[in-house]
């Protein structure tokens, strides 16, 4: 074999090893109501919503193709209308692909310009979106229509809100996780984005949250979420200018308040670390001639 097959063979491989998340068996697969014409499905820990009308359906993240396979055929035997509108909530493939099992030619695939650009130009292997926006952008049928709107970076490229109404649903997926906290070590989240992008939902006229991840909660919920994220970033960064290194923040932070939410334990010092990255990285907080170098207590 030459040494470009292999490489083109690695560089496969990698891209299937980062994208092999744990694919929810089908006994897994549930599609509940949540509130007036909007469902829930959830595959395993992975949720996405459903909006039925008398002029067909919108779906929101096809999360992997076997999943939405399961969710196209599901909602034809309950509901018998076609998918119309297919959002793609950001770019992460571990919820947006497996969008071809939801086409069948007549949906249309709507996401931020962001999003569809960074699928393009990553030659990503799912259906592409027909439909962008830049701020904000409704979709509408019949009596019921879907809001979307950009709040700037928080997790990933063109992370985007839906609000469905008059349901008074919001779905979000991955920046706002309710009854839990944020992914581990923040890898590819803006801590400032999540917290100016939960200030601004908080500001929507919502009464049912759901989120890619997470339990289903009210709009209290999502401020108390907004608690926690203003309490860790608030934390690292006073401890920080007061010279503390990561092992000490770590070591000294506990946030008790928020013990009840799940993955305390085992996340809260990874959070930790995603906040410190970030603050290194991108406010070069270290590099402050007013910080104290870090020293170890």
């Amino acid at each position: 074999m030459n040494s470009g097959f292999l490489q083109n063979l690695f560089v496969g491989l990698a891209m299937l090893m980062a994208m092999a998340w744990p694919p929810a068996a089908a006994e897994d697969y549930k599609l509940e109501p949540v509130r007036g014409n909007v469902y829930r499905f959830s595959a395993g820990h992975y949720h996405s919503v459903s909006m039925v009308t008398d002029e067909g359906i919108v779906v929101a993240d096809p999360i992997n193709a076997e999943a939405a396979a399961w969710l196209r055929k599901e909602l034809a035997r309950r509901f018998n209308r076609p998918i119309r509108f297919v959002i793609y909530s950001h770019n992460h493939p571990d919820h947006i692909y497996g969008g071809e099992s939801l086409d069948d030619g007549k949906a249309q695939f709507v996401a931020h310009r962001l999003a569809r650009k960074d699928l393009i130009r990553t030659k990503a292997r799912t259906r592409i979106p027909d439909i962008v926006f830049k701020d904000e952008m409704s979709l509408h049928l019949g009596d019921s229509r879907v809001r979307l709107r950009y709040h700037g970076p928080n997790n990933g490229l063109g992370s985007i809100s839906m609000l469905f109404e008059p349901a008074g649903v919001l779905h979000v997926v991955d920046w706002i996780t309710l009854g839990r906290l944020p992914w581990k070590d923040l890898q590819g989240y803006d801590i400032n984005g999540m917290i100016n992008s939960t200030h601004d939902v908080l500001d929507m006229d919502f009464a049912v949250f759901v989120g890619g991840h997470g339990d289903v909660g009210s709009k209290q919920d999502v401020r108390r979420y907004l608690g926690y994220l203003e309490a860790l970033y608030g934390e690292v960064r006073d401890g920080m200018l007061a010279g503390m290194d990561l092992r000490t923040l770590q070591r000294s932070i506990h946030l008790e308040k928020y013990r009840d939410l799940k993955m305390h334990r085992e996340w809260l010092p990874l959070n930790i670390e995603g906040v410190y990255r970030t603050l290194a990285d991108q406010s070069y907080l270290l590099m402050r001639p007013d910080v104290k170098q870090p020293s170890s207590k």
